[in-house]
């Protein structure tokens, strides 16, 4: 799908809310381009020379010098570079936060409250202002001061505990969940806050953190903690309240199952001609066959070998079984219902000239997102921007700027 940048933003559902964007790397970056993709004004504030460091990561590149992480974070943004140490940036940060709705941070605590860009500080030039602090263990509890990052945050949260295969080294889910779930949840808070906003006149301080978003995703783990007293291992692809609901072997690779339920599990042993597992105890009832989990799939493992991958997929979708193969992203990306939603897209940029990018996982029927800036290039903005404050009669037009 091309997409053409442009800037009208009218008819998105946050059209006139502006963002202040004072985060890296994931959590922050990936909130604040959700909410840019729905309309929303937002200013990427970046330190001088370095930017965000997600700009240097990565061992590859495309053309530019902005990392391929970088440019799949921060589209429908603007760039200005503030040294926030400097008092005279901190004066454009002011200003700029007497425009602002929302302003999310990603600082470990007490950073921001030293920077003078705290949440008390802020509130006092902008009562209505939402503001957002994104970090590793939250802003209060003995963790708080600790560094976080998406693998500390699995690992404290007990989700890295119950991923991979029993008995073997510890495996971290491959998508960094505690990440983008701190993110996810910012996001979910900030509009709530922009809700609540309508009908009390002020904002509020918003605490996410990576280790509650891990643990806020943990329902089925901390279900079967809370109603077994005991922790949940790793199961490999299986599922803790059904089976059969995993990846199993075929004759020529591995494919997934989910009957789910009674009546998919009395349908799929049709399709593969073992109606008699049902007449034994260990495999009866979704319960017992939780419970027997490994037993069940020994009982399958003989029978899916005799037929392929496609084969048993097609069979068990004619018959209503939810089925399917295991795609790389290579394959799932080229797909042709991939390609149906508009989940891959060409994002125009003046260095890389254009790049893939992955298409918005939400469509809004009445009012569809669409790319309006390309990722910035670092403080591409900044004289944009000083210009607006300047016209708005929130700096004086004798600023300057003094680093970038």
């Amino acid at each position: 799908m091309e997409t053409p940048t442009r800037n009208d933003n009218s008819n998105l559902p946050l059209a006139g809310i502006r963002v202040l964007d004072i985060t890296q790397v994931m959590a922050g970056p990936f909130c604040c381009m959700l909410l840019g993709d729905m309309g929303a004004d937002v200013i990427k504030i970046e330190p001088p020379k370095v930017g965000d460091s997600t700009r240097h990561s990565m061992g590859f590149r495309l053309k530019g010098e902005d990392s391929p992480g970088f440019l799949a974070l921060n589209r429908n943004k603007r760039s200005i570079a503030l040294d926030l140490k400097n008092p005279e940036h901190r004066d454009v940060l002011y200003a700029l936060v007497k425009t602002a709705d929302v302003l999310v941070e990603n600082a470990r605590p007490g950073v921001a409250a030293r920077l003078r860009m705290d949440y008390e500080t802020l509130s006092a030039i902008n009562p209505r202002l939402v503001y957002a602090s994104i970090s590793g263990f939250g802003q209060t509890g003995p963790w708080a001061q600790r560094p976080g990052f998406d693998l500390i945050a699995q690992a404290m949260s007990g989700a890295l505990s119950a991923t991979g295969l029993p008995g073997e080294e510890p495996v971290k889910n491959g998508i960094p969940v505690a990440d983008l779930g701190a993110g996810l949840f910012a996001t979910y808070g900030i509009l709530s806050a922009l809700l609540g906003r309508e009908k009390s006149g002020r904002g509020q301080f918003i605490d996410a953190s990576l280790l509650e978003a891990a643990l806020g995703l943990s329902v089925w783990e901390t279900t079967e903690l809370w109603g077994t007293g005991k922790s949940p291992q790793p199961i490999g692809s299986a599922n803790r309240m059904s089976a059969p609901y995993q990846a199993v072997r075929a004759a020529d690779g591995y494919f997934v199952i989910g009957a789910a339920n009674q009546k998919l599990w009395l349908t799929f042993l049709e399709v593969v001609q073992r109606p008699e597992l049902n007449a034994d105890p260990r495999f009866a009832t979704n319960a017992s066959r939780v419970s027997h989990r490994v037993e069940l799939i020994e009982e399958l493992r003989p029978t899916l070998a005799e037929r392929t991958v496609h084969e048993w997929v097609e069979a068990l979708l004619a018959a209503g079984v939810p089925a399917g193969p295991i795609y790389n992203y290579e394959q799932a990306l080229a797909s042709d219902h991939v390609a149906a939603r508009e989940m891959v897209m060409n994002i125009p940029h003046p260095v890389e000239g254009s790049f893939r990018a992955l298409g918005f996982p939400v469509k809004m029927r009445g009012t569809p997102q669409r790319v309006r800036h390309a990722p910035p290039l670092l403080d591409q903005h900044g004289d944009e921007i000083r210009r607006e404050l300047i016209e708005a009669g929130l700096l004086p037009a004798s600023s300057k700027r003094t680093a970038s």
